[in-house]
């Protein structure tokens, strides 16, 4: 009965001053808010990660020109070029733990249908290619052995090139003929829509051909390639794949056993690892740095139950000049201090899901809202109003009852 007689004190106190306890639950609000939609738009990102590579194959492996810089992310190959058509095919043949193999040439090019144009990347790739990634064609064929043997200026098209060079995505552009750069290229084929990855890239934005054709006609080397594409036989032995293919490259480029490979290997899994810890790392940084705002609102709850205490002085001896205890007193603060950083955690929650719902909506990013986010947010906001208003319940319970009573 006596803390329920305690929670009515405390409502009709901070009923009498409305704007300034919200005001000072608006830290808590924040701060609440702000960590469940960082720790929910984190949560989103490493998920899409982890699904990303599983679509992608977990068996698939990469071999890039160079090593990697440091953090074990990839440096590029625009200025170091190791990798030649004739590790392919070492690869293709003398790996037998490696089922699928082909080289990967990309270029940025303007493609021109009439008076339309878009600037987009097309992939010099073998057949392989599509298996290893399980593409799919919607619409059409794919090229043949005959078109990579002749160099056939055939080409497969995602539905972002379409609906920019003819207008609507719907539309069946098969046998049209476009002109990528200069070179003229008929269509083969629609590849099935992809959607966005992980990063926001469109993936239908995209011209596949013949590696022969992209090789020939539009790279100025006939030699290297910018990059492998590979799959192992099974994920369960992609590990020894990946020790075979790097076995087998060294042979290859006459390295030395105590030289580092002028050449990377990568497994989806691999990436997948690298940007899922980037990703926490990122998500951990943002959720602290949001943290903040409810160490500021413990801060306002410290502030405005001092200024309590001092307004309600002759209160407090009142009360104890008929009978409350100290810890009467102490509890009646605390509870006060606790009820704000409480409702303010609820809004904060309430606010925090409505953010995460908008982000997910309006700036089309993945995120989820997990229980243990909101537990641990509405766990540390009743933290922080346990711990900054103790001290000013403390001082009010330590308040001469004589002394409280002469004050004006």
């Amino acid at each position: 009965m006596r803390i329920l007689n305690l929670l009515k004190v405390a409502y009709r106190s901070l009923n009498r001053n409305k704007l300034r306890s919200f005001l000072t639950m608006l830290g808590i609000i924040i701060g609440v808010a702000s960590v469940i939609a960082m720790l929910a738009i984190g949560e989103g990102s490493n998920r899409n990660i982890k699904a990303s590579v599983a679509s992608l194959g977990t068996n698939s492996i990469m071999i890039f020109p160079g090593t990697t810089s440091q953090g074990g992310v990839h440096g590029g190959a625009s200025s170091n070029q190791t990798i030649k058509l004739e590790d392919v095919e070492a690869i293709a043949s003398r790996c037998d733990l490696v089922n699928h193999v082909s080289p990967v040439d990309q270029k940025r090019v303007q493609v021109i249908y009439g008076s339309q144009n878009w600037g987009t990347t097309v992939l010099g790739v073998k057949n392989d290619y599509m298996i290893i990634r399980s593409l799919t064609i919607a619409k059409g064929t794919g090229f043949t052995a005959s078109d990579e043997r002749s160099a056939a200026k055939v080409c497969l098209v995602g539905v972002t090139i379409i609906a920019n060079l003819f207008g609507d995505e719907n539309i069946d552009p098969t046998g049209q003929i476009i002109r990528i750069n200069s070179i003229p290229v008929r269509i083969a084929g629609v590849l099935t829509k992809m959607g966005q990855n992980t990063f926001g890239q469109d993936q239908d934005d995209i011209i596949i051909a013949p590696f022969s054709m992209v090789q020939k006609r539009m790279a100025p080397s006939l030699i290297y390639v910018n990059s492998i594409l590979a799959s192992g036989v099974s994920e369960a032995q992609i590990n020894d794949a990946v020790d075979e293919i790097t076995s087998v490259l060294r042979e290859k480029h006459k390295i030395a056993p105590s030289d580092d490979n002028d050449f990377t290997v990568r497994t989806q899994s691999d990436i997948g690892a690298i940007f899922g810890t980037i990703s926490k790392v990122m998500t951990i940084l943002l959720a602290s740095i949001a943290s903040i705002s409810l160490l500021v609102g413990g801060i306002g709850i410290m502030n405005i139950m001092l200024v309590s205490v001092t307004e309600r002085t002759r209160e407090i001896g009142i009360r104890m000049a008929i009978g409350a205890k100290g810890r009467d007193v102490l509890i009646q603060f605390m509870i006060e201090s606790i009820v704000i950083s409480f409702v303010g955690g609820l809004i904060g929650i309430a606010l925090g899901i409505a953010v995460s719902e908008a982000v997910a909506k309006f700036g089309n990013w993945p995120v989820v809202v997990t229980l243990s986010s909101i537990l641990m947010s509405f766990v540390f906001s009743a933290a922080v109003g346990v711990f900054f208003g103790w001290y000013p319940a403390r001082k009010a319970a330590a308040l001469n009852p004589i002394d409280a009573l002469r004050y004006e």
